[in-house]
């Protein structure tokens, strides 16, 4: 019985290890293209149809700001990529917030979707900002 006890969590590493070394062998260039593809197929569920349009054919979005009605532009980017945007489609500010990590463009966009969609004022509270120029 004990022999047993121990065989399965024995089996388990062994394969969990092995696993582990499998992953060593795929460069990492691979796992990263990987992660981005992945994160961009999450980002493009959560878009609305015409959001999704947008960035299939400028690799850009606007949301709408849950707390001021303010029109938000997403571009393809991670850093000042949010730009705010007045009645007549002019660009009037630039936005900067990310989560915090290593985190794929994918998901720093849909982060961004989100947060503006959700808590605009409590995320551009802490977002750097810069005037358009």
């Amino acid at each position: 019985m004990c022999v047993l006890f121990l065989a399965v969590p024995m089996a388990l590493i062994t394969a969990l290890t092995l696993a582990a070394i499998a992953d060593l062998r795929v460069p990492q260039s691979d796992l990263r293209r990987r992660a981005e593809a992945k994160g961009l197929s999450l980002l493009r569920s959560w878009l609305t149809p015409e959001q999704d349009e947008q960035w299939s054919r400028d690799s850009e979005f606007e949301v709408v700001g849950c707390d001021t009605g303010a029109r938000y532009r997403i571009t393809n980017g991670t850093t000042m990529n949010v730009i705010e945007l007045d009645k007549n489609g002019r660009s009037v500010k630039r936005w900067c917030f990310t989560p915090v990590g290593p985190i794929v463009q994918g998901d720093v966009l849909l982060a961004q979707k989100i947060a503006l969609e959700t808590m605009e004022n409590y995320a551009r509270s802490l977002a750097n900002s810069q005037r358009a120029a």
